[in-house]
């Protein structure tokens, strides 16, 4: 299958520096928050590609920037070969954001508590222009609701309910990517489990691809066919589900996996992960992982580790093999 999604050496920096005059009063420099740091991926058409790492690792702040809510710093963003930010074609954009939406991590603040829900459901169509006759009632039947729920308001509704109204919203322009950053985090696991389920079989359903964001290895290795490992912004490894879930190269994909909880784990000691993430505003140099990294050597704190293969995987490591 071709790529529906290319990104290539993406980079996001924010701006938190003190105000102009505290500066000057205290003597301090500008400070920048590096939130990703060439970053470079592709997703393939009807596939789910997972980014998993701690807080912090800049995967929310990858999803924002795929579906336009944030501008890259630098770098590449194509969808269906048409590059968002710099393409002169504002019509065509516009045409190719309708194939993108998102599913946020809150159910409770992503829907409009002053909309009853056919309102809410139907905003991505009627915004264009469209006629939504009887699409919020089709919708919710499709993620098993009713459709005279579509007269109701968001507060009468579970947050499981919630989030299958925000999948339906998702749905309601026939999009080919949707994005799905931390959809069932604040759900219970047995809501969780109805919402991933219902997501996989509307992928089969409509042909959809998925950018899932998460840092739950179950929900990942669930719903996932590739995944990519962020640490402090930038992709340390990216290979398929199995491969990785395997055989992880990465000394940070191994804490990760290492530090998830395991059925079959209960009174066993487990040693915690060591060290805390870097502050972004002031990275380490070389490899930005080689503070906590029990096989770093003289190479790691000097030079950036470009991404290699190393097997079935792409990892950025000096001493991977």
């Amino acid at each position: 299958m071709s790529a529906l999604v290319s990104v290539k050496n993406l980079t996001r920096t924010f701006d938190v520096s003190r105000p102009w005059l505290n500066r000057l009063l205290e003597g301090r420099p500008k400070a920048f928050l590096h939130a990703v740091s060439d970053v470079s991926f592709e997703i393939e058409e009807q596939s789910v590609y997972a980014l998993v790492g701690e807080s912090g690792s800049g995967k929310s702040t990858i999803g924002k920037m795929v579906v336009r809510l944030l501008a890259p710093s630098e770098g590449v963003i194509e969808i269906e070969g048409t590059d968002l930010f710099r393409e002169p074609d504002q019509e065509r954009v516009e045409k190719i954001r309708t194939d993108i939406q998102m599913v946020f991590q809150d159910p409770y603040a992503s829907l409009n508590p002053r909309w009853r829900v056919r309102d809410i459901i139907n905003e991505p169509v009627t915004a264009r222009g469209g006629d939504g006759t009887g699409l919020a009632e089709r919708l919710l039947e499709q993620v098993g609701l009713s459709a005279g729920d579509a007269s109701k308001y968001p507060h009468e509704f579970s947050g499981g309910q919630r989030q299958r109204i925000c999948v339906a919203r998702a749905l309601a322009s026939e999009p080919k990517l949707i994005v799905c950053d931390e959809p069932t985090s604040a759900l219970d696991v047995s809501v969780q489990a109805q919402v991933l389920n219902l997501m996989s079989d509307l992928k089969e359903e409509f042909g959809l691809t998925y950018l899932f964001i998460s840092h739950d290895l179950t929900v990942v290795e669930h719903m996932a066919d590739r995944i990519g490992v962020l640490y402090l912004g930038r992709l340390v490894e990216e290979a398929p589900r199995d491969s990785i879930f395997n055989d992880p190269k990465h000394p940070y994909t191994q804490m990760l996996f290492a530090a998830a909880p395991k059925l079959d784990a209960f009174g066993r000691e487990v040693e915690p992960p060591k060290g805390e993430i870097p502050d972004p505003i002031n990275p380490p140099s070389g490899c930005a992982y080689h503070p906590r990294c029990p096989f770093a050597i003289a190479r790691c704190t000097l030079e950036r580790p470009e991404m290699r293969q190393v097997g079935g995987s792409r990892v950025a490591c000096h001493v991977a093999k």
